[in-house]
């Protein structure tokens, strides 16, 4: 059963993981604006919206670039220390008492709990640096 509910938070973390730089290249993944069009219609189309392709691409600075990575590490840590503080709770809730695994299941929530506030810290050190940069 711990096998399943691993595999099961494995995943998980993967899909968010995976997701996560989907929403930092969003910008760049809008809908083309000539689809739809054939014939001259498309080529004068694509004439005019020449060279927005670049603008979009390299409109971010190097800090922005890094904040939104650390933004999308950020999320994936934070979600990671949320599903191993419920893991936790759940290896102590069903302990039955002994206490080689309580103490195990304890160990697991403040690990969890420390590195929580070890990514808001680095967060926050990012975020001010990032800003005196600019």
């Amino acid at each position: 059963m711990m096998t399943k509910l691993k595999v099961t938070v494995l995943t998980l973390v993967m899909a968010f993981g995976l997701a996560a730089p989907l929403c930092i290249a969003s910008p760049a993944l809008a809908a083309d604006p000539c689809a739809g069009k054939t014939g001259p219609a498309k080529t004068n189309c694509e004439k005019l919206h020449e060279g927005t392709e670049k603008a979009q691409t390299t409109d971010q600075s190097i800090p922005e670039v890094i904040k939104n990575v650390v933004s999308v590490m950020m999320f994936i840590t934070g979600t990671l220390s949320v599903v191993m503080i419920i893991y936790g709770g759940i290896r102590y809730t069903t302990s039955a008492g002994d206490s080689s695994k309580i103490t195990s299941a304890k160990h697991t929530i403040t690990y969890a709990v420390v590195g929580l506030v070890v990514s808001v810290l680095a967060y926050a050190i990012v975020s001010f640096v990032t800003a005196n940069i600019t």
